[in-house]
This record gives C-alpha cells, structure tokens and sequence, in this order.
C-alpha cells in the first residue's frame, strides 16, 4: 500500500481516540437521541459503546484514522461467523446502564437483514466537526483502498443521510430499507469490490438472525452482529 494513502491502520492506542470520534459524530443523530435519551449522558455512553466494538473490531477486523487522527472508520471482516466481545452483556450494562436495552433492540432490527455472504462490514464511519464531508470522503476512500485488496464486497448501513449521500457517490447501491426501533430506518447499503469475482450482488440477500443469547436470554451485540 502506497504511502500517499490518507489513512492510516489503527493501532490498540488509537481506540479511545476512535470511540470519541464515533460518539460526537453520532451524538447529534436522532438514533442518538433514541438510545441514549438523556443529552447529558448520551456523549459519554456512545463513546464507552463504541470502545468495546472498537476493541473488537481490532481482533476480527480493521480500523482506520485520518493521518491527523480527525476521522475514522471500523470495520469487520465476516467472512465467518464473529462471536460477540468478551463479556460483551457485562460490558454493555455497565456503558448503557438504563438504556441497554435499546442498544441491544437497534441490534437485533440491524441483524436481521445482514448479508449471510462473506463481505467486510463498515460498522462505523465518524467525521465529526468542521469540513466533516471533505474528511468523511477522505477516511471512506482511503479505507476502503485497503479493504478491496480482500476481494469481498462491503456492507454499509447509512445512520444518516449525509453518510447515505457519501456511500452512493462511492460506488454504494442502496438495498432494502431495515425497520429500525424508535422510528429509525438505517438503510442497508452494497458495494462490490472491483477486485471480486463472485455474483453481482443483484439478487435477494439471505436473512440472518442473531443467535448469540446472553444468560438471561436476550440477544447480544450492538448494531455489528
């Protein structure tokens, strides 16, 4: 990989880093204000939420930052099943506290139509701030340079418009929309590696559904399962 690409490979010491970036880009959202009701809390519950997928996706995935650290995006590689992070029900109580529960809802709403295919997964994508559209571009592209190098296609689910509108202007084809709790609608979005030779992405995906269950029966996993 040329050393003009604008991203760079996240290291362990770059979590924290990348979980604030993904709670101020998403603390203004409505899904935000869906899972975490309380303005004063939500910042800090988005940012410990996203840590513990951040730390995940650096053992079943990749992350990218900006060479100036200013955005950044997560992303697994699903071509095999992932199993949830390390005492992810424990975890996720002590981030959430009261709003848990709509973490683990939003979850199983995203489960519920990701590809059963081998494809690599943009979880998250976070630019937040000023020239946040030039930044987003810049981190997507670059990261998405290193991921078409596997040859499998990605999966995207737009949290905004804004990230919808960016998607589509990089080669992302919108797919069917996924009724999310709380009236929100992520629409799951495809995009074929240039580098991969397997079927055109045109047909019907296969559903999966979450089968992780916590002790107490519910479904693991927050949006990545």
């Amino acid at each position: 990989m040329s050393t003009a690409t604008p991203v760079v490979r996240a290291r362990w010491c770059d979590i924290g880093r990348i979980a604030d970036l993904v709670a101020e880009a998403l603390s203004p959202t409505a899904l935000a204000a869906w899972l975490v009701p309380d303005a004063q809390r939500r910042t800090a519950v988005l940012a410990a939420v996203a840590r513990i997928w951040t730390e995940h996706a650096m053992l079943f995935g990749d992350a990218f930052l900006l060479r100036d650290g200013t955005a950044a995006t997560v992303w697994f590689h699903r071509y095999r099943p992932i199993p949830a992070p390390n005492r992810y029900a424990d975890r996720l109580a002590a981030a959430a506290g009261p709003d848990e529960e709509h973490f683990l809802r939003l979850d199983a709403a995203l489960a519920d139509r990701r590809p059963a295919e081998a494809h690599n997964h943009l979880a998250l994508l976070a630019a937040p701030g000023p020239a946040a559209a030039r930044r987003a571009a810049a981190v997507l592209v670059g990261a998405q340079r290193w991921m078409d190098t596997l040859s499998l296609p990605t999966y995207a689910e737009a949290f905004t418009e804004t990230d919808r509108d960016l998607f589509r202007r990089h080669g992302y084809a919108d797919r069917e929309a996924i009724a999310g709790p709380g009236d929100t609608t992520p629409p799951p979005m495809w995009r074929l590696s240039p580098l991969w030779a397997g079927r055109s992405g045109n047909g019907r995906w296969p559903a999966r559904r979450i089968t992780s269950r916590t002790r107490n029966g519910r479904a693991s996993g927050w949006a990545l399962r």
